[in-house]
């Protein structure tokens, strides 16, 4: 756990109401930054199993455990793998089997792409219900007719908005403990380190950046398998001393308010839960046309750039101002539905309705 989908679970399991609805969590056994003991504390158990990349014995397992636990509902999180213990709830006898999408594909991901390609054509199989973070991620997974159609629960990528409310108090006092000075331009990008996020094109659009703001710094903050070829590339450039790489923070709220301008150039995405994040804030973002337009919660903060044109990427980092104070948005954030009180709510509800058919 630890990137955009686990955030999403996480948040909605601490608020919603854990007397009428809990959660049992399986992760795999390759999965890092898993909050076991906040998951205890609130009343729910962790079920560690063999990756799917083990895929025989992780199927085995899943069943087993779905036979031994009796649940009534599985929600999959994991997109067009969700054929894989949706497969093994169904054989266990789960009665509600709900198969989440909540991103899409790159073709430049020869190997992942295929996969999903060939297991989209059975995302309907299993499943009795359908859900996702967005339309656009809806419509790749489970076709246009079904979204449409409304049999997908849309599920926002909620957060608590009253935590990134913007405050200069906060702004001052995270740069200042991130060592940047009033007036210099600072570039947040958050995210796994994966080809998906795509940090290697921002080290080499931020290269040419600092050619025209020799004196602005980019922060990188999160995980993930490139860390080793991210630090290799920021080496080559020779641009050590303006990048920060920040690891895995849990002060988004508080980055969002520090940083300038936030970078999304991402090969493909659903709806960014650091996108919403950022706009709560009133952080301007500069987003690769992969990004889902769903996304463009706050008309006016999001500047949606070609990864093909570099230029433009660099003019736009380049002009991007050093500004005290961002907008005042997040009533904005929780007007548009991502007010995570809200979804919590909701999605207890639609559980309980689930059940309760079940029963009946």
């Amino acid at each position: 756990m630890g990137g955009g989908v686990e955030a999403t679970v996480m948040n909605h399991y601490r608020h919603i109401d854990r007397d009428k609805v809990q959660f049992d969590f399986i992760v795999q056994d390759d999965s890092t930054v898993v909050p076991v003991d906040e998951i205890e504390s609130l009343g729910g158990r962790v079920f560690t199993i063999p990756s799917y990349k083990q895929l025989p014995l992780y199927i085995k397992e899943c069943e087993k455990l779905f036979r031994k636990l009796h649940p009534v509902i599985v929600h999959s999180h994991m997109n067009a793998l969700s054929v894989f213990p949706l497969g093994a709830a169904k054989r266990a006898g789960v009665p509600v089997r709900i198969a989440h999408s909540h991103s899409t594909s790159n073709p430049r991901e020869y190997a992942k792409t295929a996969v999903k390609m060939c297991l989209r054509p059975f995302s309907r199989v299993y499943p009795t219900h359908y859900a996702a973070c967005s339309h656009y991620t809806a419509q790749w997974l489970f076709g246009s007719q079904l979204d449409k159609a409304g049999k997908v629960k849309i599920i926002r990528n909620a957060i608590e908005p009253e935590t990134f409310h913007f405050n200069a108090a906060v702004r001052a006092a995270k740069r200042s403990e991130l060592g940047i000075g009033d007036n210099q331009l600072l570039i947040g990008q958050v995210g796994r380190m994966c080809f998906q996020k795509n940090q290697l094109f921002t080290l080499d659009v931020f290269k040419q950046v600092l050619e025209r703001r020799p004196d602005a710094i980019l922060a990188l903050a999160g995980d993930g398998d490139m860390m080793d070829e991210v630090r290799k590339r920021i080496h080559e450039l020779g641009i050590e001393r303006s990048v920060k790489v920040l690891g895995i923070r849990k002060d988004m709220n508080q980055l969002c308010q520090a940083f300038d301008v936030l970078a999304l150039p991402s090969t493909y995405e659903g709806l960014s839960v650091v996108a919403v994040e950022a706009q709560t804030a009133g952080l301007p973002i500069l987003a690769s046309t992969n990004v889902s337009k769903e996304t463009d919660v706050i008309p006016g903060l999001i500047q949606f750039i070609p990864l093909k044109n570099k230029a433009q990427w660099i003019n736009a980092m380049v002009s991007a101002p050093v500004a005290e104070q961002h907008q005042d948005t997040h009533n904005l954030i929780r007007q548009a539905g991502y007010d995570i009180t809200n979804s919590a709510q909701q999605l207890s509800g639609w559980y309980q309705k689930l059940f309760s058919e079940v029963q009946n």
